[in-house]
């Protein structure tokens, strides 16, 4: 049986990690994979569960809680007539497709390198969700044919090796391609249900050679995706009512500063500092 004191540690950090992780989904429209990653990898590190193979447990554990509360946002929004079906059902394929070949990748990397990888894309992110401007455009419709068929994996990819939804890649890919803000967001939460569904089924397959905590399937933790899953489905709509109670936009540039800093961090340990 594991230690009393290490499973109540292990609900306490988990429980502030979900309900500032709701919060942040519901004030700045950020996927909480963006912070529960990070979160994951200092929790588990600090309560004695570290190896090659951590980053892989975080990242598979982030997209299982993905898959609910993507199935939640895109029920939301479809009521509102908010997702466009037509991006969906053009860009699934090519999304699933580059979420498996990520999540095969994923099982073969080292926990150092898997950091690395994180800590460029979320400074990648975390610059653009700062300099970014409404204004900017790639093009006045979504890219259909050879661009698409490049763009969606690449997508699905990414997502998968950062253990993030469609959000932090979707939205903005959408938003430089003239759809309007609130359509991007709700269809980009049908694309981290096409991200998350194939790669969390892989995952529960891997083989994680290295002490994992109790109720581990392959690299996904159970008790921190029902304990994740809970808070933020209590806490995302409080998130929301401060959104309308304030203006989110500096709150956005706050974020994006903090998530440069978690990205820098997350180099800096993968490069052994």
């Amino acid at each position: 049986m594991p230690d009393t004191m290490l499973l109540l540690q292990m609900l306490v950090m988990l429980m502030i990690i979900g309900a500032f992780a709701g919060v942040l989904a519901g004030l700045l429209g950020v996927g909480g994979g963006i912070v529960l990653v990070p979160a994951f990898f200092y929790a588990f590190h600090t309560l004695g569960y570290d190896g090659p193979q951590l980053m892989q447990m975080c990242l598979a554990t982030s997209l299982a809680t993905i898959i609910v509360t993507s199935l939640r946002s895109v029920h939301s929004h479809n009521k509102k007539g908010a997702v466009d079906w037509t991006i969906l059902r053009g860009w699934a394929p090519g999304i699933v497709i580059g979420a498996v070949v990520g999540m095969l990748v994923v099982a073969q990397l080292r926990s150092s390198t898997l950091q690395a990888i994180f800590g460029v894309l979320a400074l990648v992110v975390g610059l653009y969700m700062g300099f970014g401007r409404a204004h900017w455009r790639l093009g006045d419709e979504m890219p259909k044919g050879p661009k698409r068929w490049a763009y969606s994996p690449s997508m699905g990819f990414l997502s998968v090796l950062m253990g993030i939804g469609g959000g932090s890649f979707g939205v903005p890919l959408m938003s430089l391609h003239n759809v309007p803000i609130h359509r991007a967001v709700a269809t980009a939460a049908g694309f981290g249900l096409l991200i998350a569904v194939p790669s969390v089924i892989g995952f529960l397959f891997v083989d994680m050679n290295m002490p994992v905590p109790p109720l581990t399937v392959g690299a996904v933790n159970f008790v921190a995706f029902g304990i994740i899953v809970a808070m933020t489905l209590i806490t995302a709509p409080w998130g929301v009512k401060l959104a309308h109670a304030m203006d989110p936009k500096p709150l956005k540039r706050v974020f994006a500063v903090f998530l440069v800093l978690v990205a820098l961090n997350m180099l800096r340990k993968a490069l052994g500092y």
